[in-house]
């Protein structure tokens, strides 16, 4: 058994966004066992689970406008 991988998911090492500015409405990140997690710095308990290439994706799609009003 993997005791390292284990203590991971249980206390992961969340990273804030370098844009961040410090007013509680950050985005933030960590990555376990292939499994991209995020959540929002002022709702920590919820928390969203995706694969790399679909983050990928999306990250692409924001960038290119597709979500602009």
């Amino acid at each position: 058994m993997n005791t390292s991988a284990m203590t991971a998911h249980r206390h992961p090492h969340w990273r804030k966004s370098s844009y961040s500015v410090g007013e509680g409405q950050c985005v933030e990140v960590t990555s376990a066992a292939g499994r991209v997690r995020l959540r929002e710095s002022d709702d920590p308990g919820t928390v969203l689970t995706t694969g790399p290439a679909v983050l990928a994706a999306f990250v692409r799609s924001a960038k290119a406008g597709a979500f602009d009003a």
